[in-house]
Formats: structure tokens, sequence, C-alpha cells
């Protein structure tokens, strides 16, 4: 088997690490393998400042994790799984959720996705943001670069409001679907939000502001083309073979009536509709915007499918079942997907996103929020069922975290979403009132109070402070918080509740995952996929 030459590792700058490698920083074990002498490596502060040397650095922490392990096989396949808004702690409680919903010890319980071999921490912070949105945390995983706050697939130099098309062209980066499709590759993403937000559309679009999905939504005088228009006008390989998800409306023109909802229309101000122009482009393809037309694809007869099951977001899985015109679980499209993908001989990429777990903690609404993650869990479970271990890399992540807590000492088997309890006892604050399990640091749970103290450093005990206002919190004695529609209660009021910055999790399974370890900017998870691929720059 070939092992890593120091020299070649020598030739890395600098690693997403932190640490710049040198030959000296080599040390040869009896084993004959090569490994880094963590007491040698000279330190760094230096923080990339561009598209280049975020990328570079990328690479370079491949690298180093490639230092010690030896030639393993490419991978075929690569699925990226993105629970947006997924932090630990909704995993953790999602863990627990789901066991205990099947009768089983929640604690001891895991998710699909937890069984993975290989696992790695994911900093979030973006190129200009301590705690980050989706765009450059998109952006970061599929491209392999840092960017700013509201970018999708441009680089950090863009200003927000760009509206040139030139100016954005200069400065895009390109992504792992886009390099896919040049190699002959089938490519595909699905996801539980609007097809045009902010993660699905790093895939394929390349704009200065998220916002601007539709044309309606560009400034005045804008060239650069919208989110939708630019799936549209793909101009890599033959295209997305599959795109499901919602966001209808920016599809369909502003004269033309929702086929789910006829009293409301699309948003595209152009004239354009761009549901027929997919049929019209693409050959032995397929539109569809309900469960039973959804059903009746046959994958071996469609080569490219644009599935659109909402104007906007689609509906959370706890509340799929009401839709009237039905619309199918995000397992059932990554099954879809994965059958239509597959028939490519040269592999494939896929992205699934539960997007609505993020919209569910920005509701404070934990229900939601763990039931979309277990949905995530479900879909995980069924790529692994369709796909060998052999030839496909998946990847589970997230963009980034919220601010949401497991706490209060509860005994271990405690309803996750019912009240802080000991042996059934429940567990009483400061003022004598019941609380749960789960909260949130701000959010629309807010529900005020009376006893602000501060910090006495005379005892290190707290002295009362001035405090404006007259509520204090409500007693959940005879409330039932483990209702789907209660909010969890917050400690700073805000009209929604908002991102985390902590680092997330990655798991990975397949050919490339041992690079997954330790703690990785998050922009090193492209790296990898396009290493297990074989895909260089």
């Amino acid at each position: 088997m070939k092992k890593t030459h120091p020299q070649k590792l020598a030739a890395v700058a600098v690693g997403a690490f932190g640490f710049t490698l040198s030959v000296a920083a080599v040390a040869h074990d009896h084993a004959g393998r090569y490994h880094h002498d963590s007491h040698k490596p000279a330190q760094t502060s230096q923080v990339p400042t561009s598209a280049t040397e975020w990328f570079k650095a990328g690479e370079a922490a491949v690298l180093v994790n490639k230092r010690d392990v030896e030639q393993l096989r490419k991978a075929k396949n690569v699925i990226l799984f993105v629970g947006d808004g997924m932090g630990v702690s909704t995993v953790t409680a999602a863990r627990i959720l789901e066991g205990q919903m099947a009768g089983r010890d929640g604690e001891f319980n895991r998710l699909g996705f937890e069984k993975f071999n290989n696992l790695a921490f994911s900093v979030t912070a973006s190129a200009n943001q301590q705690t980050s949105d989706s765009a450059p945390t998109a952006t970061a995983m599929v491209a392999g670069v840092k960017t700013n706050d509201g970018a999708i697939s441009v680089d950090q130099s863009i200003n927000r409001t760009e509206p040139s098309a030139e100016v954005t062209a200069a400065k895009s980066v390109k992504t792992i679907l886009e390099r896919a499709e040049e190699r002959g590759m089938s490519t595909g993403v699905v996801t539980t939000a609007r097809f045009t937000h902010a993660t699905p559309a790093v895939n394929y679009a390349h704009i200065s502001n998220r916002d601007w999905e539709a044309d309606s939504n560009l400034p005045a005088g804008a060239t650069v083309k919208d989110i939708a228009r630019q799936l549209l006008e793909f101009p890599y390989g033959d295209g997305l073979e599959v795109a499901l998800g919602g966001g209808r409306s920016y599809f369909m023109p502003n004269n033309v009536a929702d086929p789910e909802y006829p009293t409301q229309k699309g948003r595209r101000a152009d004239g354009r509709d761009l549901t027929l122009e997919w049929t019209s482009q693409y050959n032995n393809s397929d539109y569809v915007w309900n469960k039973a037309q959804f059903d009746a694809v046959n994958p071996a007869s469609t080569d490219h499918l644009l599935g659109l099951f909402e104007r906007s977001h689609m509906r959370y899985e706890a509340d799929r079942a009401q839709d009237a015109a039905g619309e199918p679980s995000l397992t059932e499209m990554t099954e879809k997907a994965i059958k239509i993908l597959e028939k490519n001989r040269k592999g494939y990429y896929l992205m699934v996103e539960a997007g609505r777990i993020d919209h569910a903690h920005h509701a404070g609404n934990a229900y939601r929020a763990l039931t979309d993650t277990v949905a995530l869990s479900d879909a995980v479970k069924k790529a692994k069922q369709l796909t060998r271990d052999e030839d496909t890399l998946i990847l589970v992540t997230a963009d980034h975290s919220h601010v949401f807590t497991i706490a209060g000492y509860p005994s271990r088997g405690n309803p996750i979403l019912g009240k802080t309890a000991v042996d059934g006892v429940a567990t009483k604050d400061a003022l004598g009132l019941p609380y749960t399990t789960l909260t949130y640091a701000n959010g629309p749970g807010w529900t005020g109070g009376l006893q602000r103290k501060e910090f006495n450093p005379a005892n290190e005990g707290t002295v009362a402070a001035a405090y404006a206002g007259s509520k204090l919190r409500p007693d959940l004695t005879a409330v039932d918080t483990a209702n789907p529609n209660y909010m969890q209660e917050a400690t700073v009021p805000m009209s929604a509740e908002t991102h985390a910055g902590e680092d997330v999790a990655i798991y990975a399974d397949g050919p490339g995952a041992y690079l997954v370890r330790g703690t990785l900017e998050q922009n090193v998870i492209y790296h990898v996929m396009a290493d297990a691929l074989g895909i260089r720059k």
C-alpha cells in the first residue's frame, strides 16, 4: 500500500488546523508510516482572507488527515445530508424523542447517522460572521471556501448587493455539483425548503444576495440572473437530473394561478414559466407538484425530474398529512432521487436538506424541529439501504446550530418535551414554578420576569438589581408542554430565535470517510468530497 511521503506534507503551507507543516515536523514510526509530531509544528494565527486562501487551507486539511492513512478506494457517489440548524443539542433531543415515541430508552437510542463510523466537528463561522447564516455555511460545504453572510457561491470580496452579472461571474466559486456535471456525473438536490432557498441554491446558483430568489426580488437595473432562473440556465454538463423541494411560486409568472392555491399567483415578473421550460429543454423529463404525480414518476424512464410541492417551503413532517394536494416525505424524495441518479455509470452527487429544522427553531417550537430531525434520520437510513459502503460516501452534517438547550437535571426517561422532574416529582425554579427541560436562549417564547440580579464581587454572591417590567414566568403546572404547538420559553425576547455559533457535528461513512476527524473548518467538507471522488481543481 502507498504511504504519504513527508516531502509532500512539507509542501502544504498552512493547514486548516492552524499550523505550518515542515519536514522537521514529520516523524517516521516503526510501522513505516509517517505521522505528525504534535509538539513540533509552528503555530500560526493567519486566517484566510480570500477564496483562494480558504480553498488552499481546505486542501491542506485533507492532506493532513491523509498523512498516516494508507491509500483507500475512491467513491463513485457522494450524498451530502444537511440538517439545517441541526446542532448537537438538536441531535441529542431528537434521539431521545425518537426513542421515547417508540417506547424505547430514549437516551440509549441512536439516530441513523449517529451509527456512522467517522465523526468530526465543523467550525461554522463564516468569513465575516461569528454566528453565520445558511448562505455562507452552505457555500463552504459545497464550494470549499468561506464567504460572507448572505452570499451564494461567490467569494468574500463581493458586495452584498452586487447587481452586475459580470462582477458576480468574476467572483463566483465553482461547486462540487458543477464539477460533478463537468465529469459527466448525475446530480441532484432535495430539500423541504424552497428550492431557491440558501442551502439548495448554493449548489447551482451564484449571487451576492440570497434573497434574490425570483426576478421580482432583484433591484432595478440588475443584470445578474435570479436564483430560480439560474437553475434553468445551468451551464454545466446536461443540468441537474433531480430538483425536488418547495418554492413553486418563484418559478411561475405573476399572472398564472397556482395549481394548489388558485387564488394565488406566481412571483415572476418576466412572464416566464420555468416549470414548463424544464420539461421542454430536457429529454425524458417531468415536472410534478403533488404526491400523486410524484408517486407516478418512473425512475427508469425519467432522466430529469423537477418537483415543487408548495408555493413556499414544504410542510413540516408533523403537518405533512394535512396538505390537501399531498407532499412526499424527505425519505420518499431521497429514494426517488437515488433511483434516478444511480442509472449513471459515472456516479452521482446528491444533496439532501432537511430545511425546516431551522424554521421550527426560529419559531421556538422544539416539537417540529425534532420531528423533522427524525425525518432526516429516516432519509439517511433509506439512503444507506439503497447504496453500498464500498462506493458511496455519505456525509451528514448541519450548516449551523441554534440557541436550543437541554437542562435541569431530569431523571433518565423523563419525557424530553415535558417538564423537568426527578423520579416523577416536578423540579421547581427559584420562583417555585415548574419548567421544561428544553428551552431557548432567545426567541418568541420569552415570558418576562422580575428576578434580575447582579454578581456581587464583595462576597461572590448576588445583589438585587433594578428591573423594569411586571411579568413573572407563567405557571406551567397545567400546561401540556408536549403539545406539538407548544413554544418553549426563551430567555431573551426576539421576534424569531437566532442561530448559534458553536461547532456542529459531521458524521461520515464510505470511501473517504476516514478524512472526517478532529475539528475541521466547514469548508473542508467540500475537500473531503472532492478527494473521495478524485476531483482536482
